[in-house]
């Protein structure tokens, strides 16, 4: 480029405002459809299930039939709403995990806080007794353990920026609780407590109640509020300390409360549904590609997809088989499934 360009280039003038003020509409539009799309299938799934007869409640039998009824208030409703609370959590935390750590490749799982929770509830399940809220309590605790290991890690070495020592320390932190897992279930009964750590592992909502929705909705009602109240910092939050400092950032301080927000957030989800992989992966590359890749609009839409899609896969779960499948399973599933599809898309560019 000659200098003459170059001049050329600085005195071009900004595009329009109309521009600008058109791509906003278009994304309060879709916040507005995804908002609407998420009341609708949180309502459908009220009536979606294998009672009275597959697949599906009709909203006259509510009135009609006690059982029912007692049902979708006790059974359905609860799961419903913590299924939603699940993939808004985990969608939440990988976008501003993403965003933090200036890496696509980036979620939930990432500081050992998966693997961590994962440890806690296979303890619980071998020598406490296995009670749905001892596993809960133990499975936050060594979740928010294996946060402040990855800390404390990246504090002490001395390799690499302070993001390269997190990263290093979150895998380091997360291979020690796996082999930890992996010890627990060769010391436990194949009869009785076995399956217990396996299908916890897998993920699923069978046994939510009321009590388990009042047990993580603080943590992640505070989380996502944090997320969302920071969400127009996260745009300098993913900048290089020296520019976000220069644009009157905190970089140190606010990374790390958002950090323990969705770390707090994604703990309570986990503790709860075990293991549910690539919702905090997929969702919000999915939502950059809706919205845009600023914060304030792609953090909102992350977690009104995370959970719609967390809603769909359990529907699914509960209303395809007899039996249930599990949720991570089916999460997986289609998770990976999209993630091909955007890969062999024709609008994504390849670099040679």
């Amino acid at each position: 480029m000659t200098a003459a360009d170059s001049s050329l280039q600085a005195i071009r003038p900004p595009p329009p405002a109309s521009l600008a003020a058109g791509r906003a509409v278009a994304g309060r539009r879709t916040l507005f459809l995804l908002g609407l799309a998420l009341l609708l299938v949180l309502l459908l799934s009220l009536l979606a299930g294998r009672y009275p007869a597959p697949f599906w409640l009709s909203p006259t039998r509510l009135w009609q039939d006690p059982m029912a009824r007692q049902l979708v208030l006790n059974l359905r409703l609860p799961r419903v709403l913590t299924a939603c609370l699940l993939g808004m959590a985990l969608a939440g935390c990988g976008t501003v995990l993403q965003m933090i750590f200036r890496n696509p490749l980036v979620e939930p799982g990432f500081l050992g806080v998966s693997q961590g929770a994962a440890f806690g509830a296979a303890f619980s399940i071998l020598y406490l007794g296995g009670a749905p809220l001892l596993v809960e309590g133990s499975a936050t605790f060594f979740a928010c353990v294996g946060l402040a290991l990855s800390y404390l890690l990246a504090r002490r070495a001395r390799y690499g920026g302070w993001i390269l020592r997190l990263v290093l320390a979150g895998i380091a932190v997360s291979a020690l609780f796996s082999a930890g897992v992996g010890m627990l279930k060769y010391l436990a009964d194949p009869l009785t407590q076995l399956p217990g750590i396996v299908f916890w592992m897998l993920g699923g909502l069978w046994g939510v109640t009321w009590s388990d929705l009042l047990y993580l909705l603080p943590a992640v009602l505070a989380g996502l509020t944090v997320m969302m109240l920071m969400r127009w910092r996260l745009n300098l939050l993913s900048l290089n300390d020296e520019t976000a400092f220069s644009l009157g950032a905190a970089p140190g301080r606010e990374r790390a409360l958002l950090l323990v927000a969705a770390v707090a957030a994604t703990a309570a989800v986990v503790s709860v549904a075990g293991i549910v992989g690539w919702i905090g992966l997929l969702i919000p590359h999915l939502a950059r590609r809706l919205t845009g890749a600023g914060a304030e609009k792609a953090l909102p839409a992350s977690l009104l997809l995370g959970g719609l899609f967390a809603l769909v896969c359990d529907d699914l779960a509960r209303t395809l088989l007899a039996g249930e499948i599990p949720l991570g399973i089916l999460a997986s599933l289609f998770g990976a499934a999209l993630f091909l599809v955007m890969m062999l898309s024709k609008n994504i560019r390849v670099q040679r």
